[in-house]
C-alpha cells in the first residue's frame, strides 16, 4: 500500500512538473508573439478580392499544368520538362505576388524576395523549349543561357537571404504599403552591393526582351524552312510555339507597362493576372489537342473548313495521280526543306485544294505524309545489304530528317519499333 501511494505521489509530481513546463512553453510564445508586435507594429489586414482569388485559382491549374508536362516528359519529349519547370517558375512568382498583395506576406516575412532568381531562368526556359521542340535535340552549350540566373541565386543567397527579419519586413513595406513608415533594421554589407538587387526588374526585362527577338528569329527561320511566313494563317507544328511566344511576348509588354505606370510592385497583381491567362490559355490547348475532343470533334472541323471549297473530283482525282507519279520518280521528300507549298506548285494547285486532298482522301496531313514516304525509303535502305555500312544517323539524313530523334520518333509511330530493332530484325531473318 504504501508502494502504491509513493508511485502516486512521484506521478503526481512528474504531472506537476510537466504542467509547469508546458506554462512556460505557452508563456514564451505569448511573449514572443508580443516581441514580434513591438518588433513590427503594423501588420495590414488580409485583403481578398477578385484579383486575389483569380490568381489563386490560377496557381492551382499552374501546379496540375506543369505536373501533367512532367509526366509526358520521358523518352524524346524533353521539351515537356522544360516547359513544366517553365510553368512552375511562373506559379512560384505567382504566390509571391499572390502572397504580397493578400498581405500574407507579413505571416511569413522570411519569405519576401525569395522567388527573384526565378524572374531571370523564364526567357531562357520559353526560348530552349521553342529551340529544342523544333530540333528535337539538345545543344551541348545549351547550359550556358542559365548562368545569369544562377549568379543572381548566389547573390541573393549570400547578400539578401541571410539579412533580418526588419530587413525584410521594410522590404515587403516598401513593395507593396510605401505609405507604412519603415522600422530601424540592421543591414549588413555596403550600400554598392545592392545595386542588383535594386534593378532586378531591369536585368528581368532585358531578359525577356533579347529572349523574345532570338525567339521570333528562331521561329522566322523553321517557318522559312517549310516554305511559309512566319505570319501564315496555315496550320503546321509550329503553330503552338508561334502562338506561345506571342502570349509571352505579350506579358513583356504588360510587365512593362505596369513597371511606367505603377511604383513599386503595386501593379504586380496585374502581371500575376495575366500569367493566369497564359496558363489557362496553355491548359486549354492541352485538352482540345487530347485524344478525347479530337476523335470527336475531326470530322465536323473539316466540313467547316472545306465547307467553301471548289475542289471537284476530277481536280481530286488528277492531283492524287500527279502525287503518286511525282513520289514515285522524283522523290522530293527526301528533301529535309520540302513543304507544302512547294509541292502544291509542283502539282499546279493551291495549298488548300492540296491540303483538302490530303485530309479528305488520303486522310493525313502533310507531315503524315511526307513521314510515311520517309520511313519507307529509310525502309528499304536499312534492309539493303548494300546499305549496311551507312549509320542509322546518316539513313535519317539521306531521307529528309535533320535530327536522329525526330527521325527515330517518326520511325516507331509507324512502324511500332526503332530503327535498330527493326534493322536488327531484318538481320535475323536474312
Amino acid at each position: 500500500m504504501q508502494d502504491i501511494k509513493s508511485k502516486l505521489t512521484f506521478g503526481v509530481c512528474r504531472l506537476l512538473k510537466l504542467i509547469s513546463r508546458i506554462s512556460k512553453m505557452g508563456f514564451g510564445f505569448v511573449s514572443l508573439n508580443l516581441l514580434f508586435k513591438t518588433m513590427f507594429p503594423v501588420s495590414p489586414p488580409i485583403r481578398m478580392d477578385l484579383f486575389s482569388i483569380f490568381i489563386l485559382l490560377g496557381i492551382v491549374q499552374g501546379i496540375f499544368l506543369s505536373y501533367f508536362f512532367i509526366s509526358n516528359s520521358k523518352g524524346n519529349r524533353f521539351p515537356n520538362l522544360l516547359l513544366a519547370i517553365l510553368l512552375f517558375g511562373l506559379v512560384l512568382i505567382m504566390v509571391d505576388v499572390w502572397l504580397g498583395y493578400t498581405n500574407y506576406m507579413f505571416r511569413v516575412i522570411w519569405l519576401v524576395d525569395a522567388t527573384e532568381p526565378v524572374n531571370l531562368i523564364l526567357a531562357p526556359l520559353t526560348y530552349l523549349y521553342i529551340k529544342t521542340s523544333i530540333s528535337q535535340r539538345i545543344e551541348k552549350n545549351d547550359w550556358i543561357h542559365f548562368i545569369p540566373p544562377a549568379f543572381y541565386f548566389l547573390y541573393m543567397c549570400l547578400m539578401i537571404y541571410p539579412q533580418g527579419t526588419a530587413f525584410k519586413y521594410n522590404a515587403n513595406i516598401g513593395s507593396y504599403h510605401p505609405e507604412i513608415a519603415t522600422i530601424e533594421a540592421y543591414i549588413y554589407g555596403e550600400r554598392w552591393m545592392f545595386f542588383l538587387k535594386h534593378h532586378i526588374n531591369d536585368f528581368t526585362f532585358i531578359s525577356m526582351f533579347c529572349y523574345d527577338i532570338a525567339g521570333f528569329i528562331l521561329l522566322k527561320n523553321a517557318y522559312k524552312k517549310q516554305g511559309y511566313s512566319i505570319f501564315s494563317k496555315e496550320k503546321t507544328p509550329l503553330s503552338w510555339y508561334r502562338k506561345f511566344h506571342l502570349q509571352l511576348l505579350g506579358l513583356v509588354l504588360i510587365f512593362l507597362l505596369v513597371k511606367i505606370f505603377f511604383s513599386h510592385d503595386l501593379g504586380d497583381h496585374i502581371i500575376a493576372a495575366c500569367i493566369t491567362l497564359i496558363i489557362y490559355a496553355t491548359s486549354i490547348t492541352v485538352f482540345s489537342r487530347s485524344l478525347f475532343f479530337h476523335e470527336n470533334s475531326t470530322k465536323s472541323n473539316e466540313t467547316k473548313k472545306y465547307g467553301k471549297s471548289s475542289l471537284t473530283a476530277e481536280i481530286q482525282t488528277s492531283t492524287l495521280r500527279k502525287l503518286n507519279d511525282l513520289m514515285k520518280t522524283e522523290k522530293p521528300f527526301l528533301d529535309p526543306g520540302f513543304s507544302l507549298p512547294v509541292l502544291a506548285k509542283q502539282l499546279g494547285t493551291s495549298t488548300h485544294h492540296l491540303s483538302q486532298i490530303l485530309n479528305e482522301e488520303l486522310e493525313q496531313t502533310f507531315f503524315d505524309l511526307m513521314a510515311s514516304y520517309r520511313i519507307a525509303e529509310a525502309q528499304k535502305l536499312l534492309y539493303s545489304k548494300e546499305s549496311n555500312f551507312i549509320k542509322i544517323e546518316e539513313i535519317a539524313q539521306m531521307v529528309g530528317y535533320n535530327s536522329k530523334s525526330a527521325f527515330n520518333t517518326a520511325f516507331k509511330k509507324i512502324t511500332g519499333v526503332t530503327p535498330s530493332e527493326f534493322k536488327k530484325r531484318t538481320s535475323e531473318t536474312e
